[in-house]
């Protein structure tokens, strides 16, 4: 059974207006489907997939992504891309002297432009990680069901990442908190066996959820251990 992590989907009012953001910002095509719209991965660099709802963005996302720099002068082209794109700086309370570059893109979805040298993201690519807030036990369980290796695990932090490389999903803080809002974000996987897939993510911990008004025939959702919403559709 192959199972497959190929994009990290997303919430929007309209979906062409980040999925153009962030495929100009990547250098990307994006591709307008019947569901949204998708900026597809290439490689080991992770996809972002951006769906139609009405649901407003009431507070800061617990999924966030971190783009690399490989100089200043370079950092200093992507936020003056970004910016050009529609983005917009955002304080979340990051700390004077820290040298990522915190913005939003126009759906206001939160991304850090990452100082260069840092070691820890060294090699993923320019997509280099998905931050998400989520307890160790998480992780270990996305480790499991992806098969991908624990590329961190310390102070009750998490990482995984494919063994070809590429964007890394990281994971620190609390579980869902009940009374949060809706969840506007979502893995999204690819499964050769969707029926084997389910199973197996259920005896790992998972939970099947009752699936969204509107989704898309083939697809199942479900909730990490956390509590995170995810999906798995077969192709």
């Amino acid at each position: 059974m192959d199972l497959r992590l190929v994009a990290l989907q997303l919430d929007a009012p309209d979906p062409a207006v980040p999925a153009a953001f962030w495929a100009g910002l990547l250098g990307r095509a994006a591709v307008v489907e019947p569901g949204g719209t998708l900026v597809p991965g290439e490689g080991t660099q992770l996809g972002l997939r951006f769906v139609p709802s009405t649901e407003p963005k009431v507070a800061q996302n617990p999924v966030h992504l971190h783009l690399t720099s490989t100089s200043p002068g370079d950092q200093e082209a992507t936020v003056a891309r970004a910016l050009e794109l529609g983005g917009t700086h955002v304080d979340v309370g990051q700390l004077p002297e820290e040298s990522h570059v915190v913005l939003a893109d126009p759906g206001g979805n939160e991304l850090c432009v990452i100082e260069p040298g840092n070691a820890f993201l060294e090699g993923t690519g320019f997509l280099g990680e998905v931050t998400c807030r989520g307890t160790r036990a998480v992780g270990l369980f996305w480790s499991e069901a992806l098969g991908w290796p624990l590329v961190w695990d310390r102070d009750e932090e998490t990482a995984v990442q494919s063994p070809d490389g590429g964007t890394k999903v990281s994971w620190g803080g609390e579980p869902v908190d009940p009374d949060a809002p809706p969840q506007r974000q979502r893995l999204e996987l690819v499964t050769t066996d969707l029926d084997a897939a389910v199973d197996r993510l259920l005896a790992l911990g998972a939970t099947r959820l009752a699936a969204a008004p509107g989704a898309a025939d083939g697809v199942v959702v479900l909730a990490d251990p956390d509590g995170r919403v995810f999906q798995v559709r077969a192709g």
